[in-house]
């Protein structure tokens, strides 16, 4: 039995930097590059949501609440990934990491995932997977111990003087 769950620690741990790696990648170009923070990106990506795929309900909070704050909300976007992926690839908050995780892939999938009025419920489902398997993993992270293997908190946590979880 320890070689199974030797197994399954290396394997959320593999998955925690891989999951890492993207959110660094999506974070990386927003903060580095002024396009979507300073440029119209964020806004663009709002006004194609609107066009093209937000739930009903969702979209007076996107017309009024979001795109007034846009240059807020993008910076939020773009330093949120990439601390989101920062805390997975170093295995350091990953709980915390995670629940952000969740939070934006809920919120991209409502105001970017309606696949319209009176469609199939497999449908729903299926204008999800961009987030939804996102979210899956945050949920894994939630539940399992995303930072037993290959992670940078227990030497955090031993140079606190903290004992190790």
């Amino acid at each position: 039995m320890p070689a199974a769950h030797e197994r399954n620690t290396t394997a959320l741990a593999a998955l925690r930097i891989f999951v890492g790696i993207f959110f660094l990648f999506f974070g990386e170009y927003k903060v580095f590059g002024t396009e979507f923070t300073l440029h119209g990106g964020f806004e663009d990506s709002i006004r194609s949501f609107l066009a093209q795929g937000t739930f009903p309900w969702m979209a007076p909070v996107l017309r009024d609440v979001v795109l007034p704050h846009a240059h807020l909300c993008a910076f939020l976007t773009a330093y949120g990934e990439l601390l989101i992926g920062l805390g997975l690839v170093f295995g350091v908050l990953t709980r915390l990491a995670s629940l952000f995780g969740i939070l934006l892939m809920l919120l991209l999938w409502l105001s970017a995932g309606y696949p319209g009025p009176h469609v199939a419920l497999w449908r729903y489902f299926g204008a999800s997977l961009d987030w939804s398997v996102f979210a899956g993993c945050f949920a894994a992270f939630l539940i399992g111990e995303p930072e037993m293997r290959w992670s940078l908190a227990p030497r955090l946590r031993a140079r606190k003087g903290a004992p190790p979880a």
